[in-house]
């Protein structure tokens, strides 16, 4: 062989391996590892209310939660898949208001809502005031993928999941004893307020919704929110649970974020989509975002005690913040361990 023949290609083979080399070291810097993190609902969460098996069985579902969507996304599954998957454990769940354990209407109903979003695509999908639904979140799912609509209610999104072949409950499986004594109390609550204020209310407890954010191996982010809203809740009230950009919200340029609290406050407010906001026009990192929105703009709307969000941008830095005394919430760390958290000052 004659290597003299060659020897021209030398340098030009030289740059293009240094090439390759700085390529691969860019995408490590800019990409992260999978990311996930979830919530089970803010609010008057106390350590002087809380019994030691009920914090450790809440937070065993939490660490459920995080585990099954972990393992999805570390054997290459999308962030949507994560997010479904981690919200139906929990909506699985009779401790948090979602799905099996969400709380009764002023009628003694259980009427739940859920949201659904890509960052990729920013393709979104919503249920609201559907009741028997299992798993809320995948009716969501199924609007964004199978129809192209973003939001579906009542009779006509049951229907429409019963046309999906998703699993109906009867209303046996949403009963949890906790919820309706939870609902007889509010319900006591809510005359002493009208005796003293003359006017309806509604007071305002544990503010339950549940949801995750995630990261995939393609840096795809994905967001879902489940919730069966307000104890006594009447008139079809629907929160911000299922209303995109309100208390779900997702976008690869951003963010994904999903938000619990009191809903009509982070719809007036466009919570989940502020987060975004602030790091498209201001460029806050997710933490400094979701700071400005849960402690500054939201009091401003609510006062203290309105709720909290996650957040997730597309390097795996999140966010969980909260205005209120507790949020039940997690994530899993690098080395694949889940860490959860009850109180606010954990």
């Amino acid at each position: 062989m004659n290597t003299g023949t060659h020897a021209h290609l030398l340098p030009l083979t030289l740059a293009l391996i240094s090439l390759v080399i700085l390529a691969d070291s860019s995408r490590g810097d800019d990409a992260a590892a999978v990311a996930l993190v979830i919530h089970g609902g803010a609010g008057t969460i106390l350590r002087d209310q809380m019994t030691p098996e009920r914090e450790a069985a809440l937070r065993a579902a939490l660490t459920e939660a995080l585990d099954i969507g972990y393992r999805i996304l570390k054997a290459g599954g999308s962030s949507l898949d994560a997010v479904e998957a981690a919200v139906c454990v929990l909506e699985d769940s009779p401790l948090f208001n979602a799905g099996r354990g969400a709380v009764f209407t002023s009628e003694g109903k259980n009427e739940m809502d859920a949201a659904i979003m890509d960052g990729a695509t920013r393709k979104a999908g919503a249920v609201a005031s559907v009741t028997g639904i299992k798993n809320p979140v995948k009716a969501a799912r199924k609007v964004m993928e199978n129809t192209s609509h973003v939001m579906l209610v009542g009779k006509g999104a049951e229907t429409f999941a019963r046309e999906q072949g998703l699993q109906f409950e009867d209303s046996a499986y949403f009963f949890t004893q906790h919820r309706w004594d939870e609902l007889q109390r509010t319900k006591e609550k809510e005359k002493e307020l009208k005796q003293e204020y003359g006017s309806l209310a509604f007071p305002h407890t544990h503010l339950g919704t549940v949801g995750a954010v995630a990261l995939d191996r393609d840096g795809n982010l994905a967001a879902a929110t489940s919730t069966g809203g307000l104890a006594n809740k009447r008139w079809g009230r629907v929160g911000d649970s299922p209303i995109i950009g309100a208390g779900t919200y997702a976008d690869n340029a951003t963010c994904a974020v999903s938000c619990t609290g009191r809903g009509e406050i982070f719809i007036r407010g466009a919570a989940a989509h502020e987060v975004s906001a602030l790091m498209r026009h201001e460029k806050l990192s997710v933490e400094k975002a979701a700071k400005r929105v849960v402690h500054d703009e939201l009091i401003e709307l609510g006062g203290e005690g309105t709720g909290g969000l996650i957040a997730l941008d597309r390097k795996g830095r999140f966010a969980m913040e909260c205005n209120t005394p507790g949020m039940y919430r997690g994530y899993v760390d690098s080395n694949g361990k889940a860490h959860t958290f009850v109180y606010r000052d954990e």
